[in-house]
């Protein structure tokens, strides 16, 4: 017996050494290479300990979130924020404790004003019927306030598609299908899709790259797609296009968009056939002609002046060349990937753009003939109900759908990394994903942002939720007081 355990201490011995020693000789070489380059600086000068800094550097994103960062500090979400929507969306209580956590005399704080007789639940009525496209010989009628905004299958993966699709039938809202094109897991779960047009026009494009109307017919025969959106811009890359890398370009994304598999998949910056206000308006024209459904486009405001020319154009040519809808994406949308320069510094806040639009809007006379869909950060009940204040007709969201599926927010979208198997095409990923449980956290998200809004609307002593207006908001100004929302627009 003790021969057995001689012989196996001996053997457990030589294991361990045998380990030592390889690790020894993958330090020597380690050291070696590290003292023959000269492109890193911190390796060359501190060899084998100067490598942790990139793994550091690496794991700082994740760690940052958990132990380092406030819960209202962290960007481009806080805590916070992310907590309210995982919450609601895994349908648990969502009340907090002792006081809030957020600074209540920061400028640009907003505050709603609560009524001293709030609504009474029997005096609640059901938000109305909106009509998308009243001139429309297939119009779109919807009570859903809050939706799901583009997210191409190709940035997302299969399961994430298929999850979103169920829960927004589940929920009644729709599903944005991003620029990439409809796949058959979209049209899966039966919700009513908008078919988005970017300025590749993947899935309706012809061998030249402009729109294809066959296929553009094709695409509107199916019952799931209520509505088409040409994409001139988007929040995170105002004058890009979208961006998909190779590795994420699959041959089954490729048949759909139309391009080679394992090739980076750039859209122009632009679309070819829309180079003026005119042209755009043919267009908007030309694809109602086609599909007899509602068309408008979505935007990054920057410079507003052609938005008053449009209108004009508008007023000159009649009603019928009108978009039936325009979606303004704030410059703090997001996306899969983007240069850092035109994510940080182009385009306009939603809070400055969307009432340039709504303003105009009214002075010309189209308000009720244009609606107004809002983007960019709207992930809570409170700022849904702001931008609903600030003239928004309907609310999107891609990134707080995404929380609901289970992001993180590890910021590995543009790597085919995601460890939420959500925007990854990597089939262990993918395996984290299920979709029977996301789909109905897909729909526990969005029923819980409409509670929300509801909460506030009748603390404000209103009786539905699209009556909150300008009126029921002050914000924080620079003096640490508030001031009309209304007036700061003046």
């Amino acid at each position: 017996m003790f021969d057995h355990i001689f012989i196996g201490v001996i053997v457990l011995s030589n294991i361990f050494l045998f380990f030592i020693g390889v690790l020894f000789l993958i330090l020597i070489y380690m050291y070696i290479a590290d003292k023959n380059q000269h492109k890193h600086a911190i390796r060359y000068n501190y060899p084998i300990i100067g490598r942790f800094r990139y793994l550091f550097e690496k794991q700082g994103e994740f760690f940052r979130q958990y132990f380092f960062a406030m819960d209202r500090e962290e960007m481009p979400f806080n805590r916070a924020e992310r907590t309210w929507v995982y919450k609601a969306a895994k349908n648990i209580d969502r009340t907090i404790a002792f006081g809030s956590t957020r600074d209540l005399e920061k400028i640009g704080t907003v505050i709603f004003l609560n009524c001293p007789f709030p609504t009474l639940e029997e005096d609640i009525v059901e938000s109305p019927t909106i009509t998308i496209g009243e001139r429309c010989i297939y119009p779109y009628k919807t009570k859903s306030i809050f939706n799901i905004s583009g997210m191409s299958f190709g940035a997302i993966s299969k399961p994430a598609v298929l999850a979103l699709s169920h829960g927004a039938k589940i929920a009644g809202c729709w599903l944005n299908t991003g620029e990439g094109g409809v796949s058959q897991y979209h049209l899966d779960g039966g919700c009513d899709l908008v078919y988005q047009i970017g300025t590749a026009k993947y899935g309706v494009r012809n061998e030249d790259g402009g729109l294809d109307d066959e296929k553009l017919m094709e695409i509107a025969a199916h019952n799931e797609i209520k509505m088409f959106e040409i994409k001139m811009s988007q929040g995170a890359k105002p004058g890009k296009g979208g961006i998909l890398p190779g590795r994420k370009v699959t041959k089954e994304i490729a048949e759909i968009r139309g391009i080679p598999v394992g090739k980076d998949s750039i859209s122009p910056n632009g679309h070819k056939d829309i180079q003026s206000i005119t042209e755009l308006l043919d267009m908007i024209v030309r694809i109602k002609k086609i599909t007899g459904k509602p068309v408008g486009f979505k935007c990054v405001i920057g410079t507003s002046f052609w938005i008053d020319e449009l209108f004009l154009e508008i007023k000159t040519r009649g009603i019928d060349c009108a978009p039936d809808f325009i979606t303004i994406d704030g410059c703090d949308g997001g996306t899969g990937a983007a240069p850092q320069p035109l994510m940080d510094y182009v385009g306009l806040p939603l809070k400055e753009s969307l009432p340039i639009v709504t303003d105009l809007l009214n002075k010309y006379s189209l308000k009720e003939e244009i609606k107004i869909i809002a983007s960019g950060k709207l992930i809570t009940p409170s700022k849904v109900a702001w931008a609903l204040a600030l003239g928004a007709d309907f609310v999107v969201s891609a990134r707080g759908h995404m929380f609901a599926l289970g992001c993180i927010q590890a910021l590995q979208c543009n790597k085919d990394t995601c460890p939420s198997g959500i925007a990854t095409h990597n089939k262990r990923l993918q395996l984290g994903l299920n979709v029977n449980d996301k789909k109905q956290r897909v729909a526990n998200y969005n029923k819980y942002i409409n509670y929300g809004l509801g909460i506030i609307a009748h603390s404000c002593g209103l009786k539905e939720i699209r009556q909150i207006s300008k009126d029921n908001i002050k914000v924080i100004n620079k003096n640490g007081l508030s001031v009309a929302l209304d007036k700061m627009y003046d």
